[in-house]
């Protein structure tokens, strides 16, 4: 026969030891179930909760809460600098949990060093032992694709963003086809500067991230195949710093004076613009980078920058937020995913 809960007088309330009794367990028990400790099983938390329900011991609320899977804890693993898209990111992460909610997930953004591989795969390692899911911005390197590939055998996965791991075990990447945004690039310097021969540049962030290298790979190949009049004068890495983003491109234009384009690959085109407007330059050199901020919103306002290539962030973080949630209910990884789309972005068309 069915176990039927005891009566309890009108004028007493349900205790613990009421609800041990009830559901045949210890007291200890108890409170680790309605304190949402670990270390309970699942079957027995249902009927430690069942028994609280029947004693009324916990409002419909309460009970609700208590039934509820605790959050999922993600991290955001993003590079320190001055790439203001990424700190953009990195702080719409702390701002946007209201509208985590629906997914029953915590995410937090932890800054690491940036270009530096060893200290990526630290942070994933000792992030891993505390969350649940980590997203993170990949440098190609063995100790990396090591460390993602550790996680992804404990159960914690991890997501590229912004630049993928090849042969990972990494659950997803979400990002610009970036080979596709550097032949844009190309199409747009080639298109603005027109039939004349003359030089171009690139400034790549590093060329450890693959998106840099893809993002140089489709640059060439579209020169190569449409502007054959265009020289491209070699790549410098500025490593997404402003300042050295600046030194670099006062560099090119000493070196080069008759200089025509310039493709920030990275972020940190501030640096750039300051070079070019010092020199005289910044209505002369066509000027295309990545990442509408509110600093390359006002270089294009002003007219030293003419294109920007850009994607939106609210949708790179609830595309990474619904791939964890995924994982975590058993669905199809990407089920509700939207693709990553590039927008080109001008003074003219300024959203």
């Amino acid at each position: 026969m069915p176990h039927a809960a005891p009566t309890l007088p009108d004028d007493r309330r349900a205790r613990v030891i009421d609800i041990a009794r009830t559901a045949k367990v210890s007291t200890a028990t108890v409170d680790r179930v309605l304190n949402r400790r670990p270390g309970v099983r699942d079957a027995t938390v249902q009927r430690v909760l069942k028994a609280a329900a029947e004693l009324d011991y916990l409002p419909g609320n309460d009970l609700y809460a208590a039934l509820a899977p605790p959050p999922l804890q993600l991290v955001f693993l993003l590079p320190a600098g001055t790439n203001r898209f990424i700190r953009m990111l990195g702080d719409m992460v702390g701002y946007s949990q209201e509208h985590f909610a629906p997914f029953n997930v915590r995410c937090r953004t932890e800054y690491i060093e940036s270009f530096d591989p060893k200290a990526l795969a630290d942070a994933l390692l000792r992030h891993g032992r505390r969350c649940d899911g980590i997203a993170a911005m990949a440098l190609e390197h063995p100790a990396v694709r090591e460390a993602v590939g550790a996680l992804a055998a404990r159960g914690v996965p991890v997501i590229t963003l912004i630049s993928d791991l090849a042969d990972s075990k990494r659950a997803a990447y979400i990002g610009l086809d970036n080979r596709a945004a550097g032949r844009t690039a190309a199409y747009l310097i080639g298109r603005f500067i027109g039939p004349r021969a003359a030089k171009v540049a690139l400034i790549a962030g590093s060329l450890s991230y693959s998106a840099h290298q893809e993002r140089e790979a489709g640059f060439l190949h579209l020169i190569d195949e449409m502007f054959a009049r265009l020289q491209v004068v070699g790549l410098r890495e500025g490593q997404d710093d402003a300042q050295k983003n600046y030194r670099q491109t006062r560099a090119l234009l000493d070196q080069h004076p008759e200089l025509a384009g310039i493709y920030n690959i990275g972020g940190a085109s501030d640096g750039v613009a300051r070079a070019l407007k010092e020199a005289g330059r910044e209505h002369q050199v066509v000027f295309v980078g990545h990442g509408l901020t509110p600093d390359t919103r006002a270089l294009l306002i002003d007219g030293s920058m003419d294109a920007v290539i850009t994607q939106s962030p609210q949708v790179t973080l609830m595309n990474c937020v619904r791939i964890f949630a995924n994982l975590r209910d058993g669905r199809e990884t990407l089920a509700g995913v939207e693709s990553t789309r590039s927008q080109v972005i001008f003074r003219e068309n300024l959203p």
